[in-house]
């Protein structure tokens, strides 16, 4: 039987008898006193001087054996909840363990541990479009072929595509010609020289031989740089001169290192420089960018060059390090939320676009707090948070804290303890389930 309910009952029936007792005294009474009136005067004093005695004995005798009684009642509630170690001892809220329950518990004292103040926010992964390349055909042609597909990791000057370039075409003629009349002027120069020194020729004959000399030089460096230009190097030029013949096909490489992230171009697809869309768009990823969408009241803690710290669901044992490069300058009007872009750094080039992830942005300095490990710390069923504070390692005591974050296997907690009071951190649980039964 529940120990209120014993109460309860015992109530009841001391109230039964105080009110029989009370109607007997009565009944007493009145007969008494019909005695004493008939009594003679003597009689009637001696009565009068013997209640007077048993009053003053009454009143000297009954503290001390009431509060004898009291006495003897409280130790034998106290002995009852120390039999009974799963009972509040008196106040609510509050259990008393034996000995054998408590080796379910474990006690440790509040420790005061740093946690960062930070926000948080779900974003995606996309190519760095500041270091995004759009490459296009230096000059008109038809497309060839292609040696490149989307996703594909390309270095630098490595071939993307060929084209059939009649500009190309025009500069190596020229250069060929160049290299002719180069020859020509060289040897008439000689003959010319000769016949100098045999006063063959005037001085005025030489002095043209010399001139058209230097200009066939010119003209052949010009035809020169102008193939060079079309991404020909010394060692191809020389072999078109050597060969005295013209090779149309234009090779444009990629810019940079970095990984294709879209072609545009096909086999027989006529080309002109600077004509959208582009063949191929080549972004370095080094680095990517996280775009995440904040909500407008976060965002004037935001600022540039603050860290971040990104986690993916495809690397979960992961973290992502980068920093803020662009905060948006305006606020969705449909969403009421604010763009922040990050750059993540990305060495080993393991991500992708698209990638769905969260980042955390540390926007102040980190805050020391009271910590209690997360066992320590039970959501009770109205959705409160409690914790155990024990002074004795015994008699625990039930008590609402706030929490803050969580870090590393510790909760923050922003009020209800203190450092250094004793708390459960293992067998929380256990003692509310105890304090449940107990109530």
């Amino acid at each position: 039987m529940d120990f209120r309910e014993t109460i309860r009952r015992l109530s009841i029936a001391l109230s039964a008898t105080i009110r029989a007792l009370a109607t007997a005294l009565g009944e007493m009474t009145r007969g008494v006193w019909m005695a004493f009136r008939m009594a003679g005067g003597r009689v009637q004093a001696a009565v009068v001087g013997v209640v007077i005695i048993l009053v003053l004995v009454a009143y000297w005798a009954w503290p001390a054996g009431e509060f004898s009684k009291s006495d003897v009642r409280t130790t034998s509630a106290s002995a009852a909840v120390s039999d009974a170690p799963n009972t509040p001892a008196g106040v609510p809220g509050t259990v008393n363990l034996s000995d054998t329950q408590l080796a379910a518990v474990k006690v440790e004292p509040v420790e005061e541990r740093e946690f960062p103040v930070e926000k948080q926010a779900v974003g995606s992964i996309d190519f760095n479009e500041d270091l995004a390349v759009q490459v296009f055909t230096p000059y008109q042609g038809k497309i060839i072929a292609l040696f490149a597909g989307v996703g594909d990791d390309v270095k630098r000057g490595q071939t993307l595509f060929t084209i059939d370039s009649p500009d190309l075409l025009q500069a190596e003629s020229t250069l060929i010609a160049a290299v002719g009349v180069m020859d020509l002027n060289t040897r008439n120069l000689a003959r010319l020289q000769e016949l100098y020194t045999s006063r063959a020729v005037s001085q005025r004959d030489l002095d043209q031989g010399m001139s058209d000399q230097m200009t066939a030089e010119g003209n052949l460096r010009a035809a020169r740089d102008a193939v060079r230009i079309f991404g020909k190097s010394d060692t191809e030029i020389d072999r078109i001169v050597a060969n005295r013949t013209a090779d149309p096909t234009l090779v444009v490489p990629s810019p940079i290192n970095g990984r294709i992230t879209q072609r545009n171009a096909a086999p027989g697809l006529f080309v002109q420089p600077a004509n959208p869309p582009p063949p191929y768009i080549v972004a370095d990823i080094d680095t990517m960018w996280m775009l995440a969408n904040v909500t407008e009241t976060d965002s004037p803690v935001f600022r540039v060059g603050q860290p971040v710290r990104v986690k993916l669901g495809a690397f979960p044992n992961r973290v992502f390090d980068g920093k803020i490069t662009t905060i948006g300058a305006t606020v969705d009007p449909n969403t009421r939320r604010v763009l922040v872009r990050s750059e993540i750094k990305d060495p080993q080039h393991e991500l992708r676009s698209g990638m769905f992830g969260n980042f955390t942005i540390s926007v102040a300095a980190p805050m020391r707090s009271p910590a209690i490990p997360l066992n320590g710390v039970v959501r009770e069923g109205d959705g409160t948070m409690t914790a155990w504070v024990t002074a004795d390692r015994r008699r625990f005591s039930q008590r609402t804290v706030m929490i803050g974050k969580e870090r590393d296997g510790y909760r923050q907690i922003l009020d209800g303890v203190q450092v250094g009071e004793l708390v459960a951190t293992e067998g929380a649980i256990f003692l509310s389930n105890e304090l449940a039964v107990a109530q």
